[in-house]
């Protein structure tokens, strides 16, 4: 009776098993940023492919971070940025080389595929795909303020009236803005500590002019629509929603070069659905599909033809925001070497530690 028992129980947990794989075949975990997989669109997937999907929302640390914990288990794709993308996995192995023979690969603008499969090679295998792109920049009331660069943030005018991240991104724009150029430095360690020092100085200088270092969309947009921040250096769809608003607050590109960056399409080493990824990819580079997305987040897309489907006054926002000569001057973010991010967080740290 003991046997039969025991044979009864390893058959249920057998077929539990099964069903247990079965669930997954037909899921796909999806890692990505708020507003990258509107509700509307997942409907449509999960209706044409039978695939359901599970989303969870991060950025860039946390899933660099969630994956690093699992050694890339937990998710089916993941969204990180193009320049997070081969230092993570040199150092942690936390993604698998993409198959591009599963990629409807005429669906992307070839120019960004190519920049963007370069930027996430390691040993010779492509780690990510081009999504979503976008800048930070100049955020400005011109009817409070004039600023043409990033350390115009800083002049003793605007006491108490900016704001910005006490982030990477503020440190890169600084040292853009000083005339020097951090990505060439990149590779090397001394000249970018002793560069990165020297923001970490002005920045520290700045601190009086510091309303907030903001840390969530809506604390900035508040402080912009309040008149209590006058200028920021933020992303570009912030400043083109506080134009629809108040047409005097517009998205400036710095002299410096607004910051570009491009978010991917990443699969995790131990991703149990590469079938469903792939899929999602396919569906969501069609241009109808891509355009919903680009609305939804209020940028724009790596998908060809996509742009003629976009809002007419999103077009007419980016225009004027991007006449030819910033186009041409923006700092696209190359992939992080190790070693980078620590030598910023400590410069980080001081600033948020100085009086």
């Amino acid at each position: 009776m003991k046997i039969r028992y025991t044979f009864v129980a390893a058959a249920v947990i057998a077929l539990g098993c099964v069903g247990l794989a079965q669930a997954q075949e037909k899921t796909l975990r999806l890692l990505t940023w708020a507003d990258y997989a509107p509700a509307d669109v997942v409907a449509q997937f999960e209706k044409e492919t039978g695939y359901k999907v599970e989303l969870t929302l991060s950025n860039n640390e946390e899933m660099i971070s969630k994956l690093r914990a699992t050694g890339g288990a937990g998710f089916d794709l993941a969204q990180p940025s193009q320049d997070r993308i081969a230092g993570p996995q040199t150092e942690f192995g936390i993604y698998k080389p993409m198959d591009l023979s599963k990629l409807k690969t005429e669906l992307f603008i070839p120019s960004m595929l190519d920049a963007t499969k370069i930027n996430t090679t390691v040993a010779g295998k492509v780690y990510g795909l081009p999504h979503i792109w976008g800048t930070d920049g100049l955020v400005v009331n011109t009817k409070l303020a004039k600023m043409e660069n990033y350390t115009d943030l800083c002049k003793a005018e605007f006491k108490g009236k900016v704001a910005y991240r006490l982030k990477r991104p503020t440190l890169l724009a600084f040292a853009f803005a000083s005339g020097k150029d951090p990505f060439a430095l990149y590779s090397n360690p001394k000249a970018y500590t002793e560069l990165m020092d020297e923001v970490g100085k002005t920045l520290t200088a700045c601190k009086p002019n510091v309303k907030f270092y903001w840390d969530n969309k809506d604390q900035l947009l508040n402080g912009m629509r309040a008149g209590e921040i006058v200028g920021a250096m933020m992303w570009d769809t912030g400043g083109w929603k506080l134009n629809n608003e108040k047409p005097e607050i517009q998205f400036l590109a710095p002299k410096a070069g607004a910051l570009g960056w491009i978010d991917t399409f990443a699969i995790p080493a131990k991703g149990k659905n590469d079938a469903a990824a792939y899929a999602w990819i396919n569906f969501n580079m069609r241009p109808e599909i891509a355009a919903k997305v680009a609305g939804s987040a209020g940028n724009f897309t790596a998908s060809k033809g996509a742009d003629q489907l976009m809002d007419a006054k999103l077009k007419a926002q980016f225009a004027t925001s991007f006449p030819e000569a910033a186009l041409k001057n923006i700092k696209w973010y190359p992939a992080v070497p190790a070693g980078i991010e620590d030598i910023e967080g400590k410069v980080l740290d001081r600033i948020k530690a100085a009086n």
